[in-house]
């Protein structure tokens, strides 16, 4: 297009000679037609036809011949330029806004360097892109692991210590202590939830730090430096975008896939992207990375996104050169904003909608699974117990856990206790969790109950949140492995965390440490759960969710077992 003065006053696009003449030729028809005439504006709709406008392409399926006419002009199009019309329309319009603005922006030096520029130089660069952006995650997940676990270790004493204590003292004072109920709200509801609310602080501070990237400005430039990466796996960088969307939640994920121009590259974002570990993993990996390996929680839990990506970058490699095999890819167009302060109520409103989203998902999804977990559990199969008077192994849940167990014991946790976690995290996987919480609780439940007050409950409540907040503030420093008071004691480990490293060490043969990490690689890699396969059957269709929830749960199974058998043979 020839560059020719542009009037400030009535800017109006004009395009290739090719380009206005099927343009016209389509407002011409539009024109034509009293009633699109009337409700659109002829040159604007045969743009967007022209553009592939899918919205509205539907809107007008009654209108047959002019679709028609619209792709015939698409067709001749692209044997003129070689090319497809959107992305010449976009070009065009791009050079024409370029025309206008140098026209009427004065610039003290046309050569100067913006900031977001000089930063740009750098963080897109081409050999060192990739591994800013891998640094940057291994600090946010570091700063996850490290920032809340102070917090972490104050909920989880106080929902184990003055909130179980207060329910039995008032239990106690109904008569009804020992009772069928009290080990439903102390064994079942206090256990499930308060097994998962206790990782609410590394939620916060995983949000804190992926709303700092993106308040910043510098998750789009994860997206461009992810386009050369992506294009290797046969994928436009675009199909990035629902990946880092899966790193929050999968659901929303499928759904992000909409973005995506052609149904080839939505499909196979979409199998890939349930391999972006989502947040509810997140706790799963913190719990059994604090267990067995306490020294690198941190690294533990990047290691697990990191090997999300390079399992999704290896299965996208093989899909897209067998069933998605595809010649022509198109381009990656996106405009980088400038970089920006993040300002503290834009974060604060990230954090909260998305630490409220897991909250109220605990109220529901995770109550109404912790109380059906307490009552199979509390049904007697085996045995000579009675309701909620039975040893767990004899209950309904281990029952119908110790039918899939030696599935999993080539894995090294073929036990029930583990396999029932995994299969209630079919639900949702913060279930893994709070089914755990659960098991564990009912097989210590014999430990005495020692009677409080409400005023030792509260002053221990408050003392230990003030001790909380100062481990906290000492752990800021401690991130990037400085230590400003010359000490960094390790917290002692939970009840909990007890029982699952001994029962991982017995089921394991000595082994816990390597069948821990077997567990995380099924995890990272089985079915997602429920919603999510829901999201992707209606996305996908339900033969791309039947061959994604059979075919991740295969993989998880072969990938656990290359990690316990290969991690036997080497350093068995």
């Amino acid at each position: 297009m020839v560059d020719t003065p542009i009037s400030p006053t009535s800017p109006v696009v004009t395009y290739d000679t090719s380009l206005e003449t099927e343009i016209a030729h389509l407002s011409v028809i539009i024109q034509e037609n009293p009633t699109l005439n009337q409700q659109y504006t002829p040159r604007w709709l045969a743009i967007q036809l022209l553009e592939s406008d899918s919205t509205l392409s539907a809107e007008l399926h009654q209108h047959a011949d002019l679709l028609q006419q619209a792709e015939a002009s698409r067709a001749r199009i692209i044997a003129h330029y070689q090319e497809e019309p959107d992305i010449l329309l976009a070009e065009q319009r791009y050079n024409f806004v370029h025309q206008l603005t140098n026209q009427v922006l004065t610039r003290p030096d046309g050569n100067q360097l913006t900031f977001s520029d000089k930063v740009d130089q750098i963080v897109t660069h081409r050999y060192w892109g990739l591994p800013i952006f891998l640094g940057l995650m291994w600090l946010v997940f570091k700063m996850t692991a490290d920032l809340s676990a102070p917090m972490v270790d104050w909920i989880d004493g106080t929902v184990a210590g003055p909130i179980t204590n207060r329910v039995m003292t008032i239990l106690a004072m109904l008569g009804l202590s020992g009772s069928w109920l009290e080990g439903l709200l102390v064994d079942g509801v206090i256990a499930g939830v308060g097994g998962v609310l206790v990782f609410v602080p590394v939620l916060m501070a995983l949000y804190l730090a992926l709303a700092l990237l993106e308040d910043s400005g510098y998750m789009a430039r994860a997206a461009l430096v992810m386009e050369r990466p992506m294009r290797v796996v046969g994928l436009p960088g675009k199909s990035f975008l629902p990946m880092v969307v899966g790193f929050g939640c999968t659901v929303p994920a499928y759904y992000a896939t909409r973005i995506l121009d052609n149904e080839r590259d939505r499909i196979l974002t979409g199998l890939l992207a349930p391999f972006m570990s989502c947040g509810a993993r997140l706790p799963v990996y913190l719990l059994f990375g604090t267990i067995f390996f306490p020294e690198n929680p941190g690294l533990v839990v990047f290691g697990m996104y990191l090997l999300g990506i390079l399992i999704a970058i290896g299965l996208g490699l093989g899909l897209s050169r067998t069933l998605f095999a595809e010649s022509e890819q198109s381009p990656l167009i996106m405009e980088l904003p400038p970089y920006r302060l993040p300002t503290p109520r834009n974060i604060w409103m990230q954090i909260k909608n998305r630490t409220w989203a897991f909250i109220r998902k605990a109220w529901t999804v995770i109550l109404s699974m912790s109380i059906l977990i307490w009552l199979l559990m509390a049904i007697p199969i085996t045995g000579s117990g009675s309701f909620a008077d039975t040893d767990i192994e004899d209950s309904a849940f281990a029952t119908i856990a110790n039918i899939v167990a030696p599935a999993f014991a080539p894995l090294g946790f073929g036990s029930w206790e583990a396999s029932s976690s995994l299969i209630t995290g079919f639900i949702a996987k913060e279930v893994i969790i709070s089914t755990q919480a659960q098991i564990f609780a009912v097989a210590e439940a014999d430990e005495p109950f020692e009677e409080t007050t409400m005023f030792e409950d509260v002053s221990e409540i408050v003392t230990s949140f003030g001790a909380a907040v100062l481990d906290t503030l000492k752990s800021i420093p401690l991130i990037i492995g400085i230590d400003l008071l010359g000490e960094s004691d390790e917290a002692e480990p939970s009840a909990l965390m007890t029982a699952i490293r001994q029962h991982f060490d017995e089921v394991s043969g000595g082994h816990g440490a390597l069948a821990a990490l077997a567990f995380l690689v099924f995890v990272l890699t089985y079915a997602p759960c429920m919603v999510a396969a829901a999201a992707e059957r209606q996305e996908l269709g339900d033969r791309w969710m039947w061959f994604s929830v059979i075919g991740q749960t295969g993989l998880a199974w072969v990938l656990a077992l290359f990690v316990f058998q290969g991690g036997l043979l080497f350093f068995g």
